[in-house]
């Protein structure tokens, strides 16, 4: 859960690392002035769009089967054996 915690999160700061990365070294800003004239609204749209994307295609096309029956994880022999879809 932390993995895909973390995921989310740099998704979602991908733009804002861009956008700092360009200004720094292609514009020579320097990195106290950087997120004077930032435009924050356009990253913070960029941020939740990329995630939104990225969340909506994993959905959409990851997974077990739409119609497969769920096994729980269970522990035989005190071996804890996973779960999954069938």
């Amino acid at each position: 859960m932390l993995r895909i915690a973390l995921i989310d999160i740099l998704l979602f700061a991908l733009p804002f690392l861009l956008y700092g990365a360009y200004m720094v070294w292609v514009k020579g800003v320097a990195p106290a002035d950087l997120w004077q004239t930032a435009p924050i609204f356009w990253l913070l749209a960029a941020g939740f769009g990329l995630l939104f994307v990225t969340m909506a295609t994993l959905v959409q096309f990851t997974g077990g089967d739409r119609g497969g029956t769920y096994h729980p994880p269970v522990i035989e022999d005190g071996v804890i054996k996973p779960g999954g879809i069938d």
